[in-house]
């Protein structure tokens, strides 16, 4: 059996797009017996790797996001070096991301060109970011031969499986029923403010869907729980999860949704990927860049002169990319999937 091992981004939407590269390198998931594919990432990560079946293990890295700690490196590395692994693919484009599969000894380590990083990769890549502009793409470019023509390549869209036990066992724990509708909304963003669409918006939003007999699920972490709060208090059937669920667990809320409103976030992509319908609102960030690579898939961006900026907080002080975008034009967005039908992508340009 060949093996090889991944080593993974550190944000979720970049885990959910590393699916792509799981995919295309195995495509028949767990039924394909001739490779094993195991991935090194964050803690925080591994039930969305649990819920990708391609992924035989998923390996915790013991370090935080930003430390070197290179004696850690340096054991787990040795201690992978039992698996005998055929091939290293660092997703990352640092130099500390590097280091496992370079002291596991493993014969090929692949990546792109990045930081310091020769010697360390024996495979490495030129990045040719007109070629390859999507960060999905990229990924998937990695799992292909070095011989093969430069080609932007075709790539397979993800896709989690929820975990049903679990999802009842939520319904349980928190006393919920599916008896209406739910539109769950993900109104955190965690590189910043510059991505995150007005919670009086979201509220205003809110107000109308559950005039119309939906139920609204707030989802995130805790960090998203000051965002959530007006969401929740604008209707008093709001269930706020903010802070109150693990990663695993929002995953298989966000399953049981009819559809979703999201800023450009992990979870946004996480929704993509189990298929639930989805405005996604863009503000200093480029839906080109990483779009949410779902079927049933609504873009909200006004596409400013301005933007994309891709800056965390708005370097002109009045983040209208975001602001200017109407809780009214979101709810025309997310008609057609309350009712279960698909819209177009929408941008200021084309009206």
């Amino acid at each position: 059996m060949r093996k090889i091992l991944v080593v993974g981004p550190s944000w979720v939407g970049d885990m959910v797009m590393a699916q792509s590269l799981f995919m295309s390198l195995k495509p028949r998931g767990e039924q394909d017996g001739g490779l094993a594919i195991d991935v090194l990432a964050p803690s925080w990560s591994l039930p969305i790797i649990a819920r990708m079946p391609q992924v035989r293990h998923g390996v915790a890295m013991p370090l935080g996001h930003g430390q070197l700690g290179l004696g850690a490196r340096w054991r787990l590395g040795r201690e992978l070096a039992r698996e005998g692994y055929d091939q290293a693919i660092v997703l990352p484009g640092s130099f500390k991301s590097a280091l496992v599969p370079f002291f596991a000894g493993i014969p090929q380590r692949t990546g792109f060109r990045g930081e310091v990083r020769y010697g360390l990769l024996n495979d490495m890549r030129p990045l040719d970011r007109a070629l390859l502009p999507m960060t999905v793409q990229r990924f998937v470019a990695l799992g292909q031969p070095r011989a093969a023509a430069p080609a932007t390549p075709a790539f397979p869209v993800p896709r989690l499986a929820a975990d049903a036990a679990n999802q009842a066992a939520l319904a349980a724990r928190f006393g919920f029923e599916l008896v209406r509708p739910v539109i769950a909304f993900m109104p955190g963003a965690e590189y910043g403010p510059a991505k995150q669409w007005p919670p009086a918006h979201y509220a205003e939003l809110a107000r109308a869907l559950a005039a119309r007999g939906l139920q609204i699920w707030v989802l995130g972490s805790g960090k998203d729980r000051e965002a959530a709060r007006p969401i929740a208090a604008a209707t008093p059937e709001a269930i706020d999860f903010t802070g109150r669920t693990s990663l695993g667990d929002a995953i298989d809320l966000l399953a049981l949704a009819r559809a979703a409103v999201t800023n450009d976030s992990g979870l946004m992509h996480v929704a993509a990927a189990l298929d639930v319908p989805l405005v996604a609102i863009f503000g200093s960030s480029s839906p080109e860049h990483t779009p949410p690579l779902g079927n049933r898939v609504a873009i909200e961006s006004l596409r400013l002169a301005c933007a994309p900026c891709f800056a965390r907080h708005c370097p002109d002080g009045h983040t209208r990319c975001l602001t200017a975008i109407e809780p009214t034009r979101v709810l025309a967005a997310l008609e057609p999937f309350i009712e279960g039908e698909k819209p177009p992508s929408r941008s200021a340009s084309e009206e």
